[in-house]
């Protein structure tokens, strides 16, 4: 009886064991399958992970919700719902700031070391403090194994300072955005205006001061005596880092070789500062002429971005320079207020030989980093590769984004706002349009956004006076406004080093406020056009000596 029980127990036993065996066996291969898709998702720029993965983030947000539709938030849209599908990623967003108060976060981020896994930083200079404080992922093997082809083709259309930029020792530490190609600013004037006062068309900076003068003057939109006002203008006056902004004055200051707040190279090679040069001063003497002549805004000191938007809203002005985009923000608010309203750009010769001469812009001033020690650093690269390549050149069809983009959906509500294109992506997409809206090119061979500009622009044009503001702005900035680039000439002088050097982090704050002083006192008339003299003196004392010779021993 003893040896059957003994049997038995010792069949159990072995039973047991195999199943313990099978069970470890299949646990084994099912954790080994899970590794490999892991380091299939890890090592490429589609590959979808097997469970969700998760990254906290420093989100920019925009004013309105970013105009997202109801419902729809930044955790939550078509941009996050489409990673989720293809990746299997998700975002968890620690802040969301509108970019007013987000880079004051950033900074305070920076400071506490307390980062969340992605973030968006702005200047080299941050880039910098978190390279040297070891706070960042190095992102060398994630750009190259999760960067598509088409990614890294079109940073290959920048030159090299794009990612030299943000290599440090031989290593990726962030992925920056690129600053498309926008050209020359543009003089948007109300051209209602300019047909009711029986005035012809600008080609000439002089020409748009008559203009401009006769608008304030003659109050051709009927908003009473004083109360029309001139050029709207920030009182930074000149965009920064060749950086193309709306409402500043690049254009005039470019009529005199000035360039106030770029680096740019003499000719013995050696690069000098724009703010500092004598053909400043005449520029800033023509500022005032204008501020005097009230062709300039009399109140422009006073104005905040948002102020100046209210104004051409509203209908109290109706000049101001900006680029191509600019019915997008503030017009195509403008037309919704005002659709009676016409508003064309025009591009302004400032040389003797009829051209337009402007300074060209950083190709890059935002980087998205990585805190140190997260897990899953490519999940930047697999997302840019996502929005940037597949969405737009493969998933062309996708009524959801088509969607998104004809709503006016504002860029900040993908996940990371930055734009990754080609250099020359304004003029590839101008050229796509206008050849698929003549019949050349067939429109389901576009890619997705250039789909959604389409079918804008072909209802602009199939009835101009029924188009919705959406439709009239994308028609205005992709097709009017780029056929006047397309046929300009143009002389687009090189700006360089974006960088900082030593005496800069603790300096360079103080110089540019005298800077900006000086520009406005000496524009509005409270200091002679002379001071400026004095003002260069300063700059050199306080330090612009010492970066002057800094910037120049690292090139």
């Amino acid at each position: 009886m003893k040896k059957k029980v003994i049997s038995v127990l010792l069949v159990a036993a072995l039973m047991t064991g195999c199943t313990f065996s099978a069970k470890e066996e299949q646990q084994g291969k099912e954790e080994q399958n899970l590794a490999e898709e892991y380091e299939v998702a890890s090592t490429t720029p589609f590959g979808k992970y097997p469970k969700e993965v998760t990254y906290t983030l420093g989100k920019m947000t925009s004013t309105n919700n970013s105009n997202l539709p109801e419902g729809d938030t930044y955790e939550n849209n078509v941009y996050t719902r489409y990673l989720k599908d293809m990746l299997n990623i998700q975002n968890v967003d620690v802040f969301e700031e509108t970019s007013v108060s987000y880079y004051d976060i950033v900074n305070m981020a920076i400071a506490e070391n307390n980062l969340p896994d992605v973030m968006l930083v702005q200047g080299l200079d941050n880039l910098q403090t978190l390279v040297e404080n070891d706070m960042i992922e190095d992102l060398t093997d994630a750009y190259q194994n999760c960067a598509s082809e088409r990614i890294k083709d079109i940073y290959a259309s920048y030159d090299e300072s794009v990612l030299g930029n943000v290599t440090f020792d031989g290593k990726l530490m962030a992925l920056p955005e690129t600053n498309i190609s926008d050209g020359p600013q543009l003089l948007w004037l109300r051209k209602d205006w300019m047909d009711k006062l029986g005035l012809a068309e600008p080609q000439t900076l002089e020409d748009a001061e008559n203009i401009i003068e006769q608008f304030v003057t003659q109050d051709p939109g009927g908003n009473g005596a004083g109360n029309t006002i001139g050029l709207a203008c920030e009182n930074d006056i000149c965009g920064e880092m060749g950086y193309n902004y709306e409402y500043h004055l690049d254009i005039l200051f470019a009529k005199y070789d000035s360039y106030p707040q770029q680096w740019m190279k003499d000719g013995d090679g050696k690069l000098y500062y724009g703010g500092v040069q004598p053909q400043t001063k005449e520029a800033l003497a023509k500022a005032r002429e204008w501020y005097e002549r009230g062709i300039l805004d009399k109140q422009f000191l006073m104005r905040t971005n948002d102020n100046i938007a209210d104004t051409i809203i509203e209908g109290k002005c109706g000049a101001f320079f900006g680029p191509w985009w600019a019915p997008n923000n503030p017009l195509m608010e403008a037309m919704q207020e005002n659709p009676d309203a016409e508003w064309k750009p025009y591009l302004l010769s400032n040389t003797e030989d009829g051209k337009t001469r402007y300074a060209q812009q950083n190709a890059s001033t935002q980087y998205v980093v990585v805190r140190k020690g997260y897990e899953h650093p490519e999940v930047i690269m697999k997302t840019i590769s996502v929005l940037f390549d597949y969405v737009r050149y493969t998933d062309i069809n996708n009524e959801d984004f088509i969607h998104y983009y004809q709503w006016n959906v504002d860029p900040t509500a993908r996940p990371v706002y930055i734009n990754v294109d080609y250099s020359d992506a304004l003029n590839r997409c101008y050229n796509e349009l206008t050849s698929a809206l003549s019949g050349e090119r067939d429109v389901d061979s576009m890619e997705l956004l250039e789909q959604s500009y389409y079918q804008h622009c072909l209802k602009y044009i199939d009835n101009p006076e029924t188009a919705t503001p959406d439709q009239w702005a994308a028609y205005t900035s992709r097709i009017t406004a780029c056929e006047v680039l397309a046929g300009a000439q143009t002389e687009e002088v090189k700006t360089y080093f974006f960088a900082e050097t030593d005496t800069m982090r603790s300096m360079w704050w103080k110089l540019k406020e005298m800077q900006k002083q000086t520009y406005l006192e000496i524009i509005t008339g409270e200091k002679p056009i002379d001071y400026f003299d004095t003002f260069v003196e300063q700059w050199y004392q306080t330090g612009g000596e010492k970066i002057l010779q800094e910037v120049n021993a690292g090139m």
